[in-house]
């Protein structure tokens, strides 16, 4: 009996019934059997060692694909948890995922014993042990009871409540060599794959993401198949800690995060502040060019608007507790801190009656939002409690959606353009097998998703769909950009709703004079400014364009006689609308010159006896140094055409 299998070209082969992943990819070519990590079998992940049972849509997987990683990153997880078990008998575990750049792994660690980072080397010794013996990875289907008595006797009361949540249900087991996981899978075909893994950090971790459980030790690790890969990705992260944003943000005086204000919530010193307005009002002129209009909310809203959204039960979690009080008149009252701007937006709009004519409104705001993170997850700017985003409502006819939304995404791009970003697109549907996560009907859902898809393919967008990662009340547009050194962010977000005119029961009058809901299109190009912020310090690694710079200019007279000649210059370069800072302290010039060079600003002049006979200034630019003697007005051109680029 044979069966068929579709390959990702659409081409048809026929092959025995209970032929394995490893055997199919064999017949593609010994090349591809080789470097395999595992086979989707209609979409689903399965191991090499599957047997195929029946016709099936195949597509075998590699390290070089974004599945195959995950595959064997997870499957590095898993090994240097075997390690572990050997260097410390007795140690329980946690979980241990895959995530996007490696894995982690929580544990608990037997007694009073503590793990540092100078641990991690002997670790990764016995990682390199272990992939030598190249022992496979198997799979092993069992009982709920059974696998509850192995971990009673292996005394894991983690993966007991694990399991817990298992009740009822097929359980598996991998193993490899000595130690035993419980996993779903999927995992690369053995041990000998893994030949080059890394250890990287250790942290603190509550279990199960809960501050009043046991804190877990999350040991980060990465592997690759290949030396060089590694060897590529240590330099790569060599990079990354010369551009870290908490790094440049002290060195720069950008922002600073006081633990007297609070973890999390971040001050713009003066800078940084001149960094986020030229942001915002670069924004701003494209919004106005665009037909919106700015508003402002306040920072707290009264908690049964956010009820009657579905943001309060849905993402309660992730909110502040609510502000609870009773007033003069004895009336209790509920607010909360402001998590989102949506439904303040929505409130501007039913303020008063529209017409079809008066649609699209735009409505946009530089809001700020608070959101609970948990202490061990603030990071810099990336990971914070209170943050500002680049919010814009439109709401719209259905027959104006799709042209809105080409606006939306054309403005986004244009964001990602100016800054170098290059930029690949997720359009986020919801998740068909756990429905209950999202508002709306089917009906809604279904239409949403179709409709931008097809403004993906009308625009011509390189994206691929996520299943799983649209907002609660509708599919979106994600915009993944690739930084100057090669890792991945998402930023920007564009997305629609139908869920929200009905919560709110937002209306226009259509052209026949009956009541109509609008559609919605949630827009943010710069999704959080911290969040982009952090990211553009470390694209530009804090060397930024001239156009953005806090400080365009340093003036650097050499002795006090030429403080005269350097002060009338700085004032005409602020007059002109530069960025100017005198530096007329007694300092040598070179010094002067060292640290205009250490704060990235784009340009020092430098002024001695010969530049004030002479009317000119000596140029030295950020990290290419002395242009030489030019004239001052030769300098301004320049300035200018750089100002306009």
């Amino acid at each position: 009996m044979n069966i068929t299998l579709t390959l990702p070209d659409g081409s048809k082969r026929e092959y025995a019934h209970g032929t394995t992943g490893l055997q199919v990819a064999e017949s593609i070519s010994q090349g591809l059997a080789r470097n395999a990590v595992g086979i989707f079998l209609n979409d689903t992940p399965n191991d090499l060692s599957t047997p195929i049972m029946a016709d099936a849509n195949v597509r075998i997987v590699t390290f070089d694909q974004d599945e195959g990683k995950q595959i064997f990153w997870h499957s590095t997880a898993h090994l240097m948890a075997e390690a572990l078990e050997a260097l410390y008998p007795g140690v329980r575990f946690g979980i241990g995922p895959a995530i996007e750049q490696g894995f982690y792994y929580d544990v608990d660690l037997p007694g009073d014993m503590k793990l540092s980072s100078e641990d991690l080397p002997k670790i990764e010794a016995k990682m390199v042990e272990l992939v030598k013996r190249d022992v496979p990875f198997q799979r092993e289907d069992i009982s709920w009871d059974d696998a509850v008595q192995y971990f009673k006797e292996k005394g894991d009361e983690y993966k007991l409540e694990l399991l817990e949540g298992f009740k009822g249900q097929s359980i598996t087991l991998y193993k490899q060599g000595a130690f035993t996981d419980l996993c779903r899978g999927t995992h690369v075909p053995s041990t000998g794959m893994l030949k080059f893994p890394k250890l990287l950090s250790i942290a603190g971790a509550y279990w199960r993401g809960d501050s009043n459980r046991q804190v877990l030790t999350r040991i980060y690790g990465i592997a690759f198949p290949k030396k060089q890969m590694l060897e590529e990705f240590i330099t790569m992260r060599e990079e990354a800690e010369k551009r870290d944003h908490r790094k440049l943000g002290k060195e720069l005086e950008l922002f600073m995060i006081s633990q007297t204000i609070g973890g999390g919530l971040p001050v713009w010193m003066p800078n940084g502040t001149i960094l986020r307005r030229l942001l915002e009002n670069f924004l701003r002129d494209e919004l106005i060019k665009r037909g919106y209009q700015e508003v402002i909310t306040p920072h707290i809203g009264n908690l049964n608007m956010y009820r009657t959204s579905g943001h309060y039960p849905y993402y309660s979690d992730g909110m502040f507790p609510p502000i609870q009080f009773t007033d003069e008149t004895g009336r209790e009252e509920e607010y909360l801190l402001k998590p989102m701007n949506c439904p303040h937006h929505h409130q501007v709009y039913s303020s008063k009656p529209h017409s079809y004519r008066d649609l699209p409104i735009r409505l946009a705001e530089f809001g700020s939002v608070y959101r609970y993170e948990q202490s061990g997850e603030l990071s810099g700017l990336s990971r914070v409690r209170g943050f500002t985003q680049d919010d814009a409502h439109i709401y719209c006819t259905h027959e104006q959606l799709k042209d809105e939304l080409i606006n939306a995404i054309e403005l986004t791009q244009l964001v990602f353009k100016t800054f170098g970003m290059e930029v690949k697109t997720r359009l986020s549907f919801r998740d068909p097998n756990n429905t209950e996560k999202y508002a709306g009907t089917d009906e809604m859902w279904n239409q949403a998703e179709r409709e931008i898809q097809e403004v993906a393919d009308m625009m011509g967008l390189d994206y691929f769909i996520g299943v799983g990662e649209a907002a609660f009340y509708g599919p979106k547009f994600d915009f993944i950009v690739r930084d100057a050194i090669g890792r991945k962010w998402q930023l920007g977000t564009v997305q629609v709703d139908y869920v929200m005119p009905e919560r709110f029961e937002l209306e226009y009058t259509g052209a026949d004079n009956a009541k109509h809901r609008p559609v919605i299109i949630h827009r943010a190009p710069f999704g959080s400014m911290e969040r982009f912020l952090s990211i553009l310090i470390e694209h530009f690694a804090g060397n930024f364009p001239f156009w953005i710079a806090p400080v365009q200019v340093s003036v650097l007279p050499i002795t006090d006689d030429q403080i005269p000649y350097a002060q009338a210059l700085t004032q005409r370069l602020l007059d002109l609308g530069y960025r100017a800072k005198l530096d007329d302290r007694a300092e040598k010039v070179n010094r002067k010159i060292a640290e205009s060079e250490q704060k990235k600003v784009p340009f020092a002049l430098v002024i001695g006896k010969k530049e004030v006979e002479s009317g000119q200034v000596s140029v030295r630019e950020h990290g290419i140094g002395d242009k030489g003697a030019m004239n001052v007005d030769a300098v301004l051109k320049v300035f200018a055409e750089l100002k306009n680029a």
